[in-house]
């Protein structure tokens, strides 16, 4: 689709300023990973984990884990597209000062993004709620298939968090192994839902907030407070929001300028477009 139009007030706006990036999940669903809410999200129904329920409950971990081992060879496929490539040359020619991402995916880093604030973590690493220790998911994927011989299921459809949906007859029995160094419990690096962001990646990110001219809301419907304040924060300072999103986001009285689009066919536009201007 030809944005010029759109991508000409874009760059009237945002040349020669220092450009922060919000992103969402509508940046990674170009890649294969589904999001929460956006247009195809309402025929799927989801209740995502929460924390409370992971960390009391060994059924709810076996549930997790289950999903998350059927899940997580699609997930690993998955590979940056465009828009993420879009955003590291930003970041190359010196544009883009980082990104703060709500995304797990880490598909930033792997089209060449360098400053990345992971605001809810990253699902390549897990960690024991005991004692901390980090363990890479990989690894942990081969435990769990190890400790399951023959354990097979079907998944009824793929979720965001790089898990899936199966029969929950199909969990029961699952076993999940426990941290190699203390024997403690395991959990995704990741911010589950009713979970708080660690403070000190807040503050990293309210450091790229800082040095912003312009805060650029990339495929989020901004629902999660995590996000959404540092677009509040954004105007009361009286810096510029731009949000560009398939849908509307609760971030959008907010917006200086506001456009429905497909970041992933967008960005690549706006990035020639900017190039004569570096």
């Amino acid at each position: 689709m030809d944005h010029t139009k759109v991508v000409d007030e874009l760059v009237s706006r945002i040349a020669g300023r220092r450009i922060v990036a919000l992103t969402g999940a509508g940046m990674s669903t170009a890649s294969g990973i589904p999001d929460y809410r956006g247009p195809e999200s309402s025929k799927r129904k989801r209740n995502p984990i929460q924390y409370k329920e992971f960390v009391n409950s060994e059924e709810a971990r076996s549930r997790y884990w289950a999903r998350s081992s059927i899940g997580w060879p699609r997930f690993t496929q998955a590979r940056a597209n465009p828009g993420h490539e879009a955003l590291a040359t930003l970041e190359q020619v010196g544009y883009l000062q980082g990104i703060i991402t709500q995304n797990v995916d880490r598909l930033h880093q792997q089209a060449g993004s360098q400053r990345v604030v992971e605001l809810h973590g990253a699902l390549e690493e897990v960690r024991c709620l005991s004692c901390g220790t980090l363990e890479a998911r990989s690894q942990l994927q081969e435990r769990l298939l190890q400790l399951n011989p023959g354990w097979e299921a079907s998944p009824e459809s793929y979720a965001p968090d790089g898990d899936a949906e199966i029969a929950p007859s199909q969990t029961r029995n699952f076993q999940v192994p426990p941290c190699q160094e203390c024997g403690g419990v395991l959990k995704p690096n990741v911010v589950f839902f009713g979970e708080n962001v660690a403070r000190s990646i807040v503050d990293q990110a309210w450091t790229l907030v800082d040095e912003a001219e312009v805060l650029l809301v990339l495929g989020s419907s901004l629902t999660v407070f995590s996000g959404y304040r540092f677009v509040r924060e954004a105007e009361q300072r009286g810096i510029p929001v731009i949000i560009i999103n398939k849908g509307e986001t609760r971030g959008d009285p907010h917006a200086n300028l506001k456009i429905h689009a497909d970041v992933n066919e967008l960005l690549p536009q706006l990035v020639q477009s900017l190039l004569p201007f570096v």
